[in-house]
């Protein structure tokens, strides 16, 4: 079986690909696997480092208002949709895969028009413009949140599978854990804001570090993102707060699944693939969704958890006009709250989504 899968931009949609790439490789043992990416997107790097055969198209997003790069971008455009007709004419795929981005649009939709089996899988509660296009022509679509089938237009072809998950949180012993980390009896506080950090997040974390300081009761652990690690190492050593028994700052987390498993609450961003896995393990949370992403897709994931009951959103606009110790107090201070919280995050949580979308595969095929 030979299966052309594609995702590009940001690891939301690389990741996702590699593991239905892997579950396919897995239970099929005459998958042909080839992923098709840009050059410069970060699935170039990424990809052929899993293993998996990588070619690339010449494609180029579009501004969301009229430029001379437009025009650039419509060459590209015209120059992808000639690349992709060709690999899918000398590749010859008997499945086609999109995991989002718009290196996607050309492949998907030639297979399409060949008659190629074709299934797209999106990620965030409120889809991206390309698998909003795609999703007219694609035999199935998977999605991550459930909700999302209302923003497409045709739900007979919707399967809501969740989104896939690092295999570390399959079976992960939270108590182990807990015992090697030295804070069996702490409530856990973990902050991290994506791949890339986030700004507004560190500076509120900064100051519960600083009023949660004598907690003994508390451990925090706080995940900087790389670009903000200096900055946030300097002021803490002007507050006097860089060597308190109760705070861990890194700059990279590199075993991310056990200090999640670990944690009793969550401070992060919105990205689909962090939600699935908090949810997996049914932490409750409290997310800052980003404010400049695709489409605002980051709020509509938020929304989503808010709604019910499994995590508190706020805005990263409100972060100055609120204490943001108080909201922290409000749920680690009660035990109530925190396992209602944790039963609805456990509701929501999918562990098997890689194996939901194979199933769909095996139907296509």
């Amino acid at each position: 079986m030979k299966v052309l899968i594609s995702g590009g931009g940001t690891g939301g949609h690389i990741y996702p690909a590699i593991s239905i790439a892997k579950k396919i490789m897995e239970k099929r043992k005459d998958a042909d696997i080839l992923y098709i990416g840009t050059k410069k997107g970060l699935e170039a790097d990424i990809v052929p480092k899993e293993g998996i055969e990588f070619k690339s198209i010449r494609i180029k997003g579009f501004q969301r208002k009229l430029s001379v790069d437009t025009a650039k971008s419509a060459l590209e455009l015209f120059k992808g949709m000639n690349d992709a007709r060709r690999i899918i004419k000398e590749y010859k795929p008997d499945l086609v895969i999109g995991t989002g981005g718009y290196v996607c649009g050309p492949l998907l939709l030639i297979a399409s028009l060949k008659n190629i089996p074709t299934l797209i899988h999106e990620q965030n509660a409120f889809p991206g413009a390309t698998n909003r296009i795609l999703s007219k022509f694609v035999d199935k679509i998977a999605c991550g949140f459930d909700g999302t089938e209302k923003y497409f237009k045709t739900p007979s072809k919707i399967t809501v599978t969740g989104n896939p998950i690092r295999a570390e949180f399959q079976n992960i012993d939270r108590e182990k854990i807990r015992s090697e980390l030295n804070c069996d009896n702490k409530k856990v506080i973990l902050s991290f804001g994506g791949s890339g950090g986030q700004r507004s997040l560190n500076d509120a974390m900064f100051k519960l570090i600083k009023d949660y300081r004598d907690r003994e009761d508390i451990q925090i652990y706080n995940v900087t993102g790389k670009r903000f690690w200096d900055s946030f190492i300097e002021k803490l050593k002007e507050e006097g707060l860089n060597d308190i028994d109760n705070s861990k700052v890194m700059e990279y987390c590199y075993n991310l699944p056990s200090y999640i498993a670990a944690s009793d609450l969550i401070v992060t961003s919105a990205g689909a693939i962090t939600i699935a896995e908090i949810t997996a393990l049914g932490i409750p949370s409290i997310i800052v969704p980003k404010r400049y992403t695709t489409e605002n897709h980051q709020e509509y994931n938020a929304r989503t958890l808010e709604e019910k009951g499994a995590s508190k959103m706020i805005l990263e606009k409100d972060l100055d006009e609120i204490d943001f110790t108080k909201e922290i107090d409000s749920i680690i201070n009660n035990q109530e709250v925190l396992n209602n919280m944790r039963e609805k995050s456990k509701e929501i949580g999918i562990i098997n989504a890689t194996d939901r979308i194979y199933d769909i595969i095996e139907q296509l095929i």
